[in-house]
């Protein structure tokens, strides 16, 4: 009984030992379960807090916008010019990350400029007022007057100083000129004859060229028709509203022409001779005749006349006109 006793209390003792060890092992796992929920809601509240942080200080500047610009990185350099209130006068382009716009700022009366914000920051240069208003302005003189505006070359040509249109009359003011048929080959009568392009002369000042045709008649026809009839140069004229004419038939030993058709001389009515005479000087101090003033109207000196009239914005007739003599200021 004494052995079972002892036995007894042995068993007492290690039943008593792992109840024991089991109750620690439940109140450490407790503690540790514990301590690793309070750890978790630590940080839960840690993130929270960052977060509403973070709420406040976006809701704190308003000015900043929703979308952040990317930072700059070290060692890079960003293609960004600080903001500007207000743009200079050149104005310039920015851009933005997620989207394109255009802004219309005026850099000069009547001539905006336009920015488009696209990649990087560009600027804008201004230009000059639409072609489309030139060509505008262009066919409205082109429609008035009948002829194309000048250009800035006629323009420069225009504003030249021309020659002393009364000292070359007074140098020729007894020229003659005689025919040189070896030089200056004479025209033949033709009776279809037009002068070229002259329909498209626009103005009074063009009627004549216009309008004429070589006519053949004898003396008396002309006689009785103009009262003025002379001999120049080896062939006869008609004087006739301002202008010369081949006075064709009228003699035929004495046709001698180097051109048909009218050459203006004014109310003077200086003998064509000598106004030709007059032009052909002027034109050669200007550079454009390069022969001798000998009153022909040949073919070196219409050539001559077609550019200095093609440069001062005239019609090239080839011709000495009304306009052509009024520019070189012997009208």
């Amino acid at each position: 009984m004494k052995t079972n006793g002892h036995q007894t209390n042995g068993n007492m003792k290690t039943l008593i030992t792992l109840i024991t060890a089991c109750s620690l092992a439940l109140v450490i796992g407790a503690r540790a379960q514990q301590d690793d929920q309070q750890q978790q809601e630590k940080k839960k509240q840690q993130h929270q807090h960052a977060h509403a942080q973070a709420h406040e200080e976006q809701e704190a500047s308003p000015s900043q916008p929703h979308h952040a610009a990317p930072q700059q990185q070290p060692g890079h350099k960003m293609n960004q010019e600080p903001h500007q209130t207000q743009p200079p006068a050149h104005a310039t382009m920015q851009s933005h990350p997620k989207a394109e716009q255009t802004h219309a700022t005026p850099a000069a009366p009547n001539a905006p400029v336009t920015h488009t914000q696209k990649g990087h920051h560009a600027q804008a240069a201004t230009t000059p007022a639409p072609a489309k208003a030139n060509t505008q302005t262009q066919a409205a003189e082109t429609t008035q007057t009948g002829k194309a505006p000048a250009t800035p070359a006629q323009k420069v040509a225009a504003q030249k100083k021309k020659p002393d249109a009364q000292a070359i009359k007074a140098k020729n003011a007894n020229f003659h000129a005689t025919a040189k048929p070896q030089q200056v080959p004479a025209v033949t009568f033709t009776a279809s004859h037009r002068i070229t392009n002259a329909e498209h002369w626009q103005g009074t000042q063009y009627v004549a060229f216009r309008q004429y045709h070589p006519a053949w008649h004898d003396q008396g026809w002309y006689r009785s028709h103009y009262h003025r009839v002379e001999l120049i140069g080896g062939g006869w004229y008609f004087f006739n509203a301002g202008y010369w004419y081949p006075a064709w038939g009228y003699a035929p030993s004495a046709q001698y022409y180097v051109y048909d058709g009218p050459i203006y001389a004014g109310t003077q009515a200086e003998p064509p001779d000598k106004v030709i005479a007059n032009v052909q000087a002027s034109l050669q101090e200007q550079g454009y005749y390069k022969g001798e003033v000998d009153g022909l109207l040949g073919p070196l000196t219409r050539e001559a006349l077609t550019g200095y009239q093609a440069d001062n914005g005239l019609y090239t007739t080839g011709a000495i006109d009304e306009p052509t003599l009024a520019s070189l200021g012997m009208a």
